[in-house]
């Protein structure tokens, strides 16, 4: 892994101490070199920090350029279907002077043009830069793993894997987007292109953007998902669902390099675990849990750890961990107000101490329909809770598999239009949606089948704006790269094309995976309720730890929040509200205030 920045000047020359003190704003993403490419007339550059393991040489820190001087890229991430691209091209009549990803990306692009990203199969985003076209390419994987962010105006252009490479640069200004802030509070997080920042954008997952001499953007999607009803025996669809994720575990592990594994003890990363050792014996694995805690994943991530033979390591957090919130905010740049960002951070930085790369269960939930809201109800219902429902006639959070079902369950802690107008200050009211289901809406569709119109919604929206991004910074600001062999194209397509009832069952979940344990893991563990990757509702419903931190509140001072609607969520012990609150509060004051 590595940190990428470049910098186009339309007129003017390049300060080239001022672009390397942006290209080291990442070295937490690439601590072990660095290299800096700058253009005859100077007014183009592009930067490079670099993750070294252990098939590392020193070209591999370099920005890499075509033999005849005519295109130039900088590149973050790892193509994982390098050794096929590779033999195709030599067969081509290209000739390779390394093996970096770098190299690969030049002779595809040259060979096929943009259509090369057709082709590629891993996590990345990088830029190619055409010096006779005069064309910047800007590209972003088709899941969205990888980061990149730009700036434009009408004399520069500057591009970046972390925005605090972008605002380093002291001419940036550090603008609030205030409808980023409604939609921050609506959905957790900023979806793309916006960021909190005004004039700063992110590039989507599975788009490219084309910038031309007259900084004229082009937006292109190179991707989209395709979905079916295919009938297949599902003895025979097994069989194939684990050769293509025993393929994709062996074409993201090299050899050569120390590779390990998270595993929580679910589904997901059991699977990661068992293919795994079948290659590698005596891995070692991570997992993060909870003090007190009879549901902490430690314990039953121990159990499987014992079941492979790994190397076990747990931490275990309990309310003093919210105190990491203020470091977070560093590496994070936008406020994200997903619950895990802390568990997430200590378990890469837990990893980082042992390995330098790991493998993650990103993906599962999404193709295999293992969520809560996947099910008959948005979340949990008890037995008991079901039996007194229909007794009184109480409401039941009932999923009809439609947006506004969509949206309930993702808000923890929702916001309508009224209850962001009894938030905000009256001068952020103008730019609160009417709509505020927005986003989801974009990537809706009524006319597929149950449970795919939440499948598209998640693989989009979810885990392409929110899941992924909270990995790449965690396992980032540890050093960590992370690998995510469900984010396979041939597995997500392969999944989104079958007949629903072949992986989708109301009373099983992930019952594809299921199937591919049940000869290796206990009934215990088999048929543990899924939970997410977050802790106890205790952990986050300390509110002397809100009060502390939200009194003489810079969001309040700076008439961006009413401090009676601080009040008043205390009050009510709205944990979930606060949170959002709280997080938003620890950016604001380490960026802005």
């Amino acid at each position: 892994m590595c940190g990428i920045t470049g910098w186009w000047s339309k007129n003017s020359k390049i300060n080239r101490e001022l672009f390397n003190s942006m290209r080291d704003t990442l070295t937490h993403r690439g601590p072990d070199g660095y290299d800096s490419y700058f253009s005859s007339d100077e007014k183009l550059a592009l930067g490079h920090r670099i993750l070294a393991f252990n098939n590392f040489s020193k070209s591999d820190t370099q920005v890499t350029c075509s033999e005849n001087k005519n295109v130039y890229s900088v590149f973050n991430g790892k193509i994982y279907n390098y050794t096929k691209l590779r033999i195709l091209l030599e067969e081509k009549s290209h000739i390779f002077k390394s093996n970096s990803d770098d190299e690969l990306i030049i002779h595809a692009y040259q060979e096929w043009g943009m259509k090369f990203l057709e082709k590629i199969d891993g996590m990345f985003a990088f830029a190619i830069f055409d010096n006779k076209l005069q064309k910047l390419f800007l590209v972003k994987d088709r899941f969205g793993v990888k980061p990149l962010y730009y700036f434009c105006d009408k004399e520069n252009l500057i591009f970046a894997s972390e925005i605090k490479a972008i605002i380093k640069n002291p001419e940036i200004k550090r603008e609030i987007n205030k409808k980023s802030i409604s939609e921050y509070f609506i959905y957790r997080y900023i979806p793309s292109p916006n960021t909190i920042f005004q004039d700063i954008f992110k590039i989507p997952p599975a788009h490219y953007i084309e910038i031309d001499k007259n900084f004229n953007i082009s937006h292109k999607k190179y991707f989209e998902l395709k979905i079916d009803i295919k009938k297949q025996r599902k003895s025979k669809l097994i069989k194939e669902i684990e050769e293509l994720i025993r393929n994709s575990i062996k074409e993201q592990i090299d050899s050569d390099t120390d590779i390990a594994s998270f595993l929580s003890g679910g589904f997901d990363s059991s699977i990661l675990v068992k293919y795994f050792s079948e290659i590698k014996k005596e891995i070692n694995t991570f997992s993060i849990g909870f003090e007190n805690w009879e549901k902490s994943e430690h314990l039953f991530a121990e159990k499987v750890s014992k079941i492979y033979k790994t190397n076990h390591f747990s931490k275990l957090l309990n309310q003093e961990s919210l105190n990491i919130l203020d470091e977070l905010m560093y590496y994070y740049d936008e406020p994200i107000a997903d619950i895990s960002i802390i568990p997430t951070f200590f378990a890469c930085k837990l990893a980082s101490q042992h390995n330098k790369i790991i493998l993650s269960g990103e993906g599962a939930d999404e193709f295999f329909a293992g969520y809560g809201w996947h099910k008959e109800y948005l979340w949990e219902i008890s037995k008991a809770e079901l039996t007194k429902a229909k007794k009184w006639n109480w409401d039941l959070p009932i999923n009809n598999f439609d947006i506004d079902s969509y949206a309930k369950a993702m808000a923890m802690g929702e916001f309508d239009e009224k209850e962001l107008k009894f938030l905000l200050t009256e001068k952020y009211h103008q730019y609160t949606p009417t709509d505020t289901k927005e986003f989801y809406r974009k990537y809706f569709n009524e006319n597929i089948d149950k449970p795919k119109r939440f499948q598209a919604i998640d693989i989009k929206a979810f885990m392409g704006e929110l899941l992924l991004t909270k990995m790449d910074r965690a396992s980032m600001a540890n050093s960590l790269e992370v690998r995510m062999p469900f984010l396979n194209k041939e597995i997500c397509e392969k999944m989104l094309s079958l007949d629903t009832e072949k992986y989708f069952d109301k009373k099983k979940q992930k019952i594809i995976l299921y199937k591919l344990l049940q000869k290796d893991l206990p009934k215990k563990i088999l048929n543990r309720k899924k939970q997410g990757f977050t802790g106890p509702d205790e952990f986050y419903m300390n509110f002397e730890f809100y009060e502390k931190n939200l009194n003489n509140s810079k969001l309040v001072e700076a008439e961006i929040i009413n401090q009676s609607a601080i009040n008043h969520y205390i009050k009510q012990k709205d944990h979930w509200r606060l949170w959002k609150i709280l997080v938003l509060e620890k950016w604001f004051k380490k960026w802005i205030a």
